[in-house]
Order: C-alpha cells, then structure tokens, then sequence
C-alpha cells in the first residue's frame, strides 16, 4: 500500500519528552542523528585513502587501512567508533624498499589476524619507470607483537599464486572452519586484465588446493576501459555469501557486481556461484559520487551492517585517474532486499548518513516521488533522508532525501506538505525532533505549532495517535 502525505499528514503534537532510542527490532540502543559530543560518520570517512579496509576487532576498535596516493607506504589508524576514524591518529607500518620488487607501488593493503598472527597482505611493483612498475604481485608484512599499531612489522614473503602475472587485491575469510584466499590476477591464456580465484590457505603465503576461477569480466559493464574484475570482499548472511567486486576502469565507470552462493555449497565449485547481471552499486550524479569501488563491510555499533568504499566528488579526471588522489574512504547502511540479497542502493554522497523513517503503524517508509512525499514501498535511494541539524537548536532539524539534496521536507499552514527548495532561512523546512521513551521519534513543525508529520491520510489526531511516531532504520 502507498499513499500520499498531504495536508493530512501533520497531526496534532505532544509536549516535550525526554531523548531515549533504541533500534527497530532489537535491544541495543540506536543512534540520534547527532547527538551532543558523539557525532555519527560524516562521508567522506577519511580523505585520500583509497582500497579501503575497516573491520571491527573483537578489541573493540574499528580498524582502517588503504592505499595512500603516493603508493608508497602501509598505514593503519584505529578507533573506538567509525566517526572517530576520521581524525584517528595514522601509524605507517611499512614502506616500500629502496629497491627490488617491493620498490614501486604498493597498493591496496588488507589486514588479517590468522592463527595469531597480525598479516597485512599488499600489492607491490618495482619502481624505476616503464611498463615494469606493473610488474605487481601480492606480498605479505608481518607484526611482531599482539597489537598493531604498537608492534614493528617485516616482510613475511610473496604470496605463491598459480602464475607469475599481475596479482593483486587479496582477501582472506574463514567459511564453515576453513580459511580461504580471495584474490585477482591475470591467468595466462585469457585476454583480460585481471580475474577473481578462490583456494584454502594452508599457510599465509601458500594455498591448500588448486584454485577456482570465480569470475572473468566478460559483461558490458565490467569491461569499459579495462577488462577488470578485482578487489573481493565476503559478507556472510541470510544462508549465503556473497562476494563483491569491482570492475572496469578507475574513473567514473568502475562500479561493484556481486557472486553469490548458497551457504551450504561447495564454494570451491564455480558452477555453484551466481553472478549478477548487472553492476550493483555505480556512480550517482544526484548524490555527486563518481567511481565507487574496492568495498569491505563492517558493522556499525550496534552491529548493523555497514558498506565501506572509495568514491570520488567529481566526474572529470586529468591524466591517468590512478595519480588522482581524491579517492576517499566512504561508508554506509547496507540494507537487504526481501529475499535477503544485500541492497547497496547508491552512493549517498557528502555528509551525515542518512535514515529511513517507517512508521510504527507499518506501511513501508516515508519516500519521494519527484517533488511528492508518500508512504509505501519504494527503491532504496527514494527513501533515505539527511536528518539535518540547525544551529540555533540541537533539537531542529531539516529532512533532506539524498536523491535531491538541495531540497527539503516543507510543510505550509494548511498543513501539507512537499518537497521545495532548500531555504535555511524558512520555518516552513524545519522540524523539532522529539525521541520518545519507547524509541520512536517525531517531528514537530516549526511553522505549524502543535502538529507533527506522520504516517498516514489522517485527520488531525489525538496526541497520543501512533501516526506521529517513526521509527528509525
């Protein structure tokens, strides 16, 4: 069912209550937007870092490593919330070598603790100009002590792939009580630039089987610039996993695709993998994100999945888009779609991250239509809002969806409402958040005393009415 919000859809509001939150569905407590003195991530995450890598340590810290423009060194910050990786202190663990293999780029590093041991996998060249600083292949540095950011780190060796091609992008997993490799290369005999393989670890650097070709970039999407298929990430859920990727050029054509497989296959047999038609998280004009690619996931802090990734602010590139540095650290919800497939929806541009409102009486969320709000079933994109903060007030706040950022929730004084341009000046665009004991928030009208946006094409309600309170997602 969906339906339209109109003049109807502001109801009658209730006195001020105290703030209180927790998530839809579950115990631990859920967020506000911003509240005093915790701020949530503001994209971008972390500026210039690029191939980004965070995880949450059973620690408690969150971890976040990525190639540096330069290409010329491994780094690792770490934090006690997501936010707080934006200004966490950076310690470089390693650099390249003054020469040798390891003495060009070093890219797209990734850190592992297996069997005890804290592993930073990387791709490296040699340096000294020419075709040969593409000479890459994967390498290992190793930590000598219990935490990261303290111990001093070496070389550990070459990863042994099947070929001695270009190899890069690694990432390991344990499935079902087996650690397994992820990685891409060029396999001698295939015309492409690089292909995704899988194979059980028997140690670090060396694999226990012979290795399984996932994937090679053969649909339109995955082909523009480069043949290119690259940079795997695993999320296990809803009785599958699934494997992301990314593919075609660096610029604003790469893009993520995603294989699946059932939980209780053989993911070493390729047959049993399922490859998506078409690419699953692109560049977005609306929300100005141009090339996003090379993800991992994480979880928010109360353990709610999150996408991390790398997007740039603009289209246009000079010169070879790799020595463009503005590739930055992003994150965001990731949702799930009715059959349990994740929903990456697109790439919600600069600022805090968005929300979904759905109403406590059920219906969907609130979304747009063009300029029209409704409530009901729609994309992802269509219902994610910015809960803006205004200054005068720590509890106003402006409603932005990210498909339209220069818009915002307006309410007239017959009480309809629409979308209008952005305009911090009017009364008309601003709300009072109040976050009621039970969880649930809802938004006063600035312009419209004593009355609230809601759920449904109601009448003027009692202040108690359930059609005032949102939910949070």
């Amino acid at each position: 069912m969906t339906f339209s919000l109109s003049r109807r859809a502001f109801v009658a509001g209730t006195a001020l209550l105290p703030m209180a939150c927790t998530r839809m569905g579950g115990s631990l407590p859920a967020v506000p937007a911003h509240p005093a003195g915790q701020p949530g991530p503001v994209n971008p995450l972390v500026r210039q870092r690029a191939d980004a890598q965070v995880f949450r340590h059973e620690d408690g810290f969150y971890y976040l490593t990525g190639s540096v423009p330069e290409y010329d060194r491994l780094v690792l910050r770490r934090a006690k919330t997501l936010a707080g990786l934006s200004t966490a202190e950076e310690r470089v663990l390693w650099r390249h070598q003054a020469s040798g293999p390891m003495s060009g780029f070093l890219w797209a590093p990734e850190l592992h603790l297996i069997d005890g041991r804290w592993i930073m996998y990387f791709a490296a060249g040699p340096s000294g100009g020419g075709e040969d600083v593409f000479r890459i292949r994967t390498y290992a540095v190793v930590c000598d002590g219990a935490d990261p950011m303290t111990g001093n780190w070496s070389v550990l060796g070459q990863f042994q792939a099947p070929w001695d091609s270009f190899c890069l992008d690694s990432t390991s997993f344990v499935h079902r009580g087996t650690r397994y490799f992820a990685w891409a290369q060029r396999e001698p005999g295939i015309e492409t630039n690089s292909n995704l393989y899988i194979a059980p670890l028997a140690s670090p650097l060396t694999l226990a089987a012979k290795a399984t070709r996932l994937s090679i970039p053969t649909l339109d999407w995955e082909i523009p610039g480069f043949k290119v298929n690259e940079a795997p990430a695993v999320l296990a859920r809803n009785g599958r996993l699934f494997m992301s990727y990314s593919a075609a050029a660096t610029d604003a054509r790469y893009c993520l695709g995603l294989l699946t497989v059932p939980d209780d296959a053989d993911i070493m047999d390729a047959r049993a993998w399922t490859k998506s038609p078409t690419p699953v998280f692109t560049t977005c004009r609306e929300t100005g994100v141009y090339g996003p690619g090379h993800n991992s996931f994480t979880v928010d802090e109360q353990g709610r999945d999150v996408l991390v990734y790398h997007g740039r602010d603009y289209e246009k590139i000079e010169g070879d888009p790799l020595f463009d540095p503005n590739r930055h650290t992003r994150v965001q919800r990731l949702y799930y779609n009715a059959d349990g497939s994740p929903d990456f929806g697109v790439p919600v541009g600069n600022g805090v991250l968005p929300e979904r409102l759905a109403p406590v009486g059920g219906g969907g969320f609130l979304a747009r239509e063009g300029t029209r709000l409704l409530v009901g079933s729609a994309p992802l994109p269509a219902t994610q809002f910015r809960i803006l903060e205004g200054s005068a007030h720590t509890d106003e706040v402006a409603l932005a969806p990210i498909m339209m950022p220069a818009h915002r929730i307006a309410a007239s004084a017959d009480g309809a409402v629409s979308l209008a341009p952005a305009d911090a000046a009017a009364p008309a665009q601003r709300f009072l958040r109040r976050t009621l004991p039970d969880g649930t928030v809802r938004f006063d009208s600035v312009a419209v005393p004593g009355r609230a946006l809601t759920a449904g094409a109601v009448p003027i309600l009692a202040p108690t009415n359930a059609a005032t309170r949102w939910r949070t997602t």
